[in-house]
């Protein structure tokens, strides 16, 4: 069988799964059921997505990944990376991957497979000169790690229209790009960050369930009816009944005539005893360290001493750096690049600092002779000027190895003279001038000075 420009043979009874329950939601059903013996029942992956707290920072991680541009570098003779803007074949399929899907929206899924499933895989789709020039993200529920006898890796694919399958097969590692979170237990199996919030996105789910049907009650707890005297049980059915029946649904608010000593006691913990807004606030707290996104990114307060661009600059490093670096690696070796070569996401999008910090750093960088006056210029979003392709320093800075030659002169500070012989003792006056017009100068000088003096 022929695929994708490849011959593959396989006999599939060599090959062993790596794991029945590849998706992350039958590892919390088995971890749940048994290693934690909980009674707790987790609600299902769509479901805890409906969670504003698990949703809020899953998109957002996904979408400020997505919305950095994705570029071709080529490292210099100088050893300095710079983009390639044309000319390479592994363009076209970096800013459009596949014929549905825009370079945002491939980079968004990717990594929302990757954060929901802990695995992405990506098909790569070759012309007839073996170059790749498409890219799939595949639903990662519907594939599943196989490795053979001898460590060779292969990936069961289900049908996929949208990727051009149109029945399952299996493909050997080198048309996949697997994409894995933290490998906890097999080295193919990423285990999801929601590993360690389900149970916090379903506490979070259930007390919001909780509220509304409060709240669709008009607010008004469930209770008892009481009554001082014995009831029987036909009395107390009767009375069960009746009370539904005119005072529950779509009759709440009527009013009520209770005799006999019938009294209504409300037997539902009151929000503040529960503490519900508190338990609320702590679910969202738990969901985004399982994420380690800080936690003013997702509704909480700033710290207090520090700025919005220092958080955001440590909300890169602590949770996106990693992402950015697995998926530069990940294309670097599924596009089969030189090492000449390398994809690299631009995170001055991210981490962009606010108009005056900006003017402040690159007015130091063209004073200091870092950076050319076009280049910052290139930074504000502004033309390039004639002239400004060129560092600048001031005319009285001198280059350290000019520096060097002046300090391994025999007087460096030029005390002496230049023909001065050491050991000698130095003078503080000049040597007589020789030049006529030296002289000439210093007479009319003394003359203008006396003419004054008398006046």
């Amino acid at each position: 069988m022929r695929v994708f420009g490849l011959d593959i043979s396989i006999r599939k009874a060599a090959l062993t799964p790596v794991r029945a329950n590849s998706g992350w939601f039958g590892i919390i059903r088995e971890s749940y059921a048994g290693a934690f013996q909980s009674h707790v029942e987790v609600d299902a992956p769509r479901d805890l997505l409906s969670y504003s707290g698990l949703y809020a920072p899953v998109t957002l991680i996904a979408g400020d990944i997505a919305k950095l541009r994705l570029k071709m570098t080529e490292r210099q003779a100088s050893g300095i990376w710079t983009e390639v803007e044309s000319g390479s074949p592994f363009l076209p399929v970096l800013r459009k991957p596949n014929t549905y899907q825009t370079r945002i929206q491939f980079v968004e899924f990717w990594m929302l497979m990757k954060i929901l499933y802990g695995n992405a895989y990506i098909l790569k789709v070759r012309d007839n000169r073996n170059m790749v020039i498409e890219m799939h993200v595949l639903d990662s529920e519907r594939v599943l790690p196989l490795v053979a006898p001898n460590g060779d890796v292969y990936y069961q694919i289900s049908a996929d229209f949208l990727a051009g399958l149109q029945q399952g097969l299996t493909v050997p590692a080198s048309e996949i790009i697997h994409d894995r979170m933290n490998c906890l237990w097999h080295p193919l199996v990423g285990i999801a960050p929601i590993y360690a919030a389900a149970l916090s996105a379903t506490q979070g789910r259930k007390i919001q369930n909780n509220s509304a049907k409060f709240f669709e009650n008009m607010s008004r707890p469930s209770g008892m009816l009481t009554s001082p005297n014995a009831i029987d049980d036909e009395t107390a059915l009767r009375l069960k009944t009746g009370w539904e029946e005119n005072y529950a649904g779509g009759n709440l608010g009527r009013l009520a005539v209770a005799g006999s000593g019938l009294e209504y006691k409300a037997f539902t913990i009151p929000a503040e005893q529960a503490q519900l807004i508190e338990q609320l606030e702590w679910t969202v707290k738990d969901i985004a360290r399982a994420l380690l996104v800080p936690q003013f990114m997702v509704g909480g307060a700033t710290p207090s001493g520090s700025s919005v661009e220092a958080e955001t600059l440590r909300y890169y490093t602590q949770c996106l750096q990693k992402y950015l670096e697995q998926a530069e690696a990940c294309l670097d070796d599924g596009l089969a690049l030189l090492n000449t070569y390398r994809t690299e996401f631009d995170t001055e999008g991210l981490i962009r600092m606010d108009s005056v910090a900006q003017i402040e750093v690159l007015s130091k960088a063209t004073g200091g002779g870092i950076m050319a006056p076009n280049e910052a210029r290139y930074r504000m979003g502004l033309p390039p000027v004639a002239g400004g392709d060129t560092p600048y320093l001031q005319q009285q800075n001198y280059s350290l190895e000019a520096l060097a030659k002046r300090d391994a002169q025999t007087d460096p500070f030029g005390n002496q003279g230049p023909a001065a012989t050491p050991g000698a003792t130095p003078t503080d006056e000049p040597a007589p001038a020789d030049d006529a017009a030296a002289k000439q100068a210093q007479e009319l000088i003394e003359k203008i000075s006396k003419g004054l003096q008398c006046q």
